[in-house]
């Protein structure tokens, strides 16, 4: 099967600004737009993960035609083999460098510290979720599946908890079925925003990212289907903000409003990928996104691996690489403010980019 450019843009985008998002020289001097809202609200940054998934279910659109060659054991045997180990590999990913510095010296990390849940984790199980559905469902019905998906996901936050961090549904469920001591503890309390009960709505992005790839492969993207395809975008977007009253945008808890504001505006810049690649006299060619496209998920967890590397080994008892370098690499940028912390992201991704420039160059593609 030939690449389909205006994905690989896409996905190459959506982890050029992740490693961005990541990797700031400075978390007290980051600006804004660079972070995730509080609680309730949207952000630039909030529509980095859901876009992976839309593009893991893009994908799926171009390969399954490929499936009509295989039998429904080799699909789904292959499809959950890869699932399992995206989870494996992003487990991995937080117990890396599997030891901590203690008084008594390096020591082993406790399975019973480590946080379970994680983006790559997410990604494998939406994957696996979403794979039978999609394989053994006509589009219509993945549609109906996806609609009922958020409504239901809507009725258990309500009847079982409320929306605030403390009081919400998702987070109730992931004390009960994985502890406090395996979530997540940056707001301050055990929440995990990548999961379990939450992943519920996080299929749908899968499912609306597998029915516009479905809808681009047949036949190809003319200016009707283009059309259609920033109609469907605009449709969900006021859909979203409609409900938002009701059920407010927020990622930490993937509210049924934040799943159709992130795939309306996924369906937007898609299309408008697809009209500057395709239909302009002189096509736009982002060979930058497109490199990074190419690996995805491999320049991700480089990404990850060596920003914990930076941080782990020390200069000094107080100084890490990863702080000394911003600190005396990037001083003259302005370092201490929100351009010196970005400019210092930006030389993380570029650092991340020459490895994906080699391995294209190489023609290695590594597909987990």
């Amino acid at each position: 099967m030939n690449r389909f450019k205006p994905l690989d843009i896409f996905r190459g985008a959506t982890i050029a600004f992740m490693i961005i998002v990541n990797t700031p020289g400075d978390w007290g001097n980051t600006y804004s737009l660079l972070l995730h809202a509080k609680w309730h609200g949207f952000t630039p940054t909030d529509l980095v993960f859901p876009s992976f998934l839309f593009a893991v279910g893009n994908a799926m659109g171009f390969v399954s035609k490929k499936w009509e060659q295989q039998t429904a054991n080799e699909v789904l045997l292959k499809g959950f083999k890869r699932a399992a180990l995206i989870f494996l590999v992003g487990f991995s990913l937080y117990w890396f460098p599997f030891l901590k510095q203690t008084e008594a010296g390096w020591v082993l990390k406790s399975f019973g510290e480590l946080r379970i849940m994680g983006v790559l984790q997410r990604i494998g199980l939406c994957y696996a979720i979403a794979l039978p559905f999609i394989y053994f469902f006509k589009p219509r019905q993945i549609v109906s599946l996806s609609i009922a998906f958020l409504l239901a996901y809507w009725g258990i936050l309500v009847a079982f908890g409320d929306l605030t961090l403390e009081g919400n549904a998702a987070q109730k469920l992931d004390l009960i079925l994985l502890g406090s001591g395996h979530l997540y503890m940056g707001e301050g309390l055990p929440f995990d925003p990548e999961g379990l009960l939450s992943t519920i709505p996080a299929v749908v992005n899968v499912f609306i990212g597998f029915l516009v790839g479905l809808y681009v492969r047949k036949d190809g993207a003319d200016y009707e289907k283009l059309t259609k395809l920033l109609l469907a975008g605009v449709m969900m977007l006021f859909i979203g903000y409609i409900w938002d009253p009701l059920f407010p945008i927020n990622k930490k808890i993937w509210t049924s409003s934040y799943v159709l504001i992130t795939c309306g505006l996924d369906c937007l810049i898609i299309g408008a990928t697809i009209f500057l690649m395709e239909k302009r006299q002189k096509p736009l060619q982002f060979r930058v996104f497109e490199t990074f496209g190419k690996n995805p998920l491999i320049i991700y967890v480089l990404s990850s691996v060596l920003a914990k590397v930076m941080y782990t080994v020390k200069i000094d008892e107080q100084t890490s690489i990863y702080g000394w370098t911003y600190r005396n690499l990037f001083e003259w940028m302005g370092f201490g403010t929100p351009f010196g912390s970005f400019m210092y992201a930006l030389a993380f991704t570029s650092v991340c980019w020459s490895v994906a420039w080699w391995l294209e160059k190489k023609k290695i593609f590594i597909k987990l």
